[in-house]
């Protein structure tokens, strides 16, 4: 009987033994250049255990990849001011992004484009959008599901401009469940979902109430996607410029964090807690993280 139990005992460690990778930020306090961060400063926990780090190496040239998908409200028929500043952002981004425009029509997303390294040429595809705005957790689930590539080597990236409204529920429910399947469709596909704020042409229900739900709401999904959320209160920002900049420097100092863990069902998202020892450190990090069976999917 010890004997069966023993033979068996390796092939159910393999059938238990997961990895996962997510994408890491680490700032310097305030403007500052952070230091930099070994393999042996990062600790992490998934569902509350401690798991293997096995990785921890930062995306810098020529292993900086980056595909960026800028996806824009269809609602936002008033934001052609903002056409030039959000050009100038997508010209300066590094060399080795990619980067395409995205319209969120109909409970899906509708690309200009398809992902390009010419910025001049996405930049080119930006136009105003037509309709009404629809929900936004609706269109990024199905962009995670529908990535516009199938290179899994580099990082992939959202700036969202919405007012995250959901139009099946239009005050706050931290357990919206379009929200959460966007949450979970956006970790699994390892996302980074930076969302800002743009309030779009008013439509049914536009009370302040609304307004701080649908804040709240795009606060919760950047937070569990290791995004950011950019908002300054009821009404649309004035420039965009101050959040590009941060983007930038964002992308210019995030690591990828690879792991392994044990695995004791099929591939799911799981909470995530990740930890980076420094002082003055400004680390952002998801909260939900897919984990998968060791070696190629």
């Amino acid at each position: 009987m010890a004997s069966w139990a023993f033979l068996l005992a390796p092939q159910a460690f393999a059938q238990s033994t997961g990895q996962g990778r997510a994408v890491v930020t680490v700032l310097g306090k305030h403007s500052e250049v952070a230091p930099t961060i070994v393999q042996q400063d990062v600790t992490a926990k998934v569902n509350g255990k401690d798991v293997t780090v096995t990785g921890w190496a930062p995306f810098k040239a020529p292993n900086d990849g980056l595909e960026l998908v800028v996806l824009i409200d269809s609602g936002a028929r008033n934001m052609g001011r903002q056409f030039e500043e959000i050009g100038h952002f997508v010209e300066s981004l590094g060399p080795n992004t990619k980067v395409a425009i995205g319209y969120m029509q109909n409970g899906y997303v509708a690309m200009a484009a398809p992902l390009t390294a010419d910025h001049k040429q996405a930049v080119s595809e930006l136009h105003l959008p037509a309709g009404p705005s629809t929900n936004p957790y609706f269109c990024l689930s199905s962009l995670a599901q529908k990535w516009p590539s199938q290179d899994h080597t580099v990082r992939h990236e959202v700036l969202m401009f919405s007012d995250g409204v959901d139009p099946e529920n239009r005050r706050f429910d931290p357990d919206d469940p379009y929200v959460q399947s966007a949450i979970r469709d956006s970790a699994r596909a390892g996302m980074v979902v930076y969302t800002i704020y743009w309030r779009s042409s008013p439509a049914g229900d536009s009370s302040a109430l609304t307004q701080d739900g649908g804040q709240s709401l795009m606060n919760e999904l950047s937070d569990a996607t290791g995004g950011y959320n950019y908002w300054t209160g009821s009404g649309n920002p004035v420039s965009f410029q101050p959040y590009f900049d941060d983007l930038l420097r964002r992308f210019d100092n995030q690591y990828a964090l690879d792991f392994t863990a044990r695995l004791d069902r099929k591939p799911a998202v799981e909470s995530v807690k990740i930890k980076v020892e420094g002082i003055g450190l400004q680390v952002t990090a998801p909260q939900q993280v897919y984990v998968h069976p060791a070696g190629p999917e």
